[in-house]
């Protein structure tokens, strides 16, 4: 199933600690281009206080089991802020491609994020395996 960037939900607290992150800012091209890419969901997402957000949805610290579009290899990431980034354990950045990608989708949803080569990628999310709000973490 495919999304529009107008069918994400944040919580309130993710948003504003993303904003914040976006107005510190990269100095670098690539970050500018990324945080390009979140700015835009943020813009656009639906807010809902932590404690009422739906446990099939993607938030901050959320680790997600994805099933690639192309190869139907299955990976489990956990979406954190960039200082926490550690992708080769799979703690992807909230300001890569595919951590923007994924930010505030529900279970069933495709990402789509493009690559340094041009391409565009693709992965549906099949379950969240950990949401913090879900085991009353409202401030993770």
């Amino acid at each position: 199933m495919e999304v529009t960037r107008f069918e994400r939900t944040l919580t309130e607290l993710d948003h504003v600690r993303l904003l914040n992150l976006l107005r510190r800012g990269g100095s670098d091209d690539a970050s500018a281009a990324h945080a390009q890419g979140l700015d835009e969901v943020l813009d656009a997402c639906t807010l809902v206080p932590s404690h009422d957000v739906a446990p099939d949805v993607v938030t901050m610290y959320s680790q997600v089991l994805l099933q690639d579009g192309q190869t139907g290899l299955r990976t489990t990431l956990t979406l954190c802020y960039p200082d926490h980034a550690e992708p080769a354990l799979g703690f992807v950045s909230v300001l890569s491609p595919v951590g923007s990608a994924l930010l505030g989708l529900q279970v069933g949803r495709t990402a789509r994020w493009p690559t340094p080569t041009g391409d565009e990628r693709c992965a549906e999310v099949l379950a969240i395996l950990f949401q913090p709000e879900s085991s009353g973490d409202y401030a993770m």
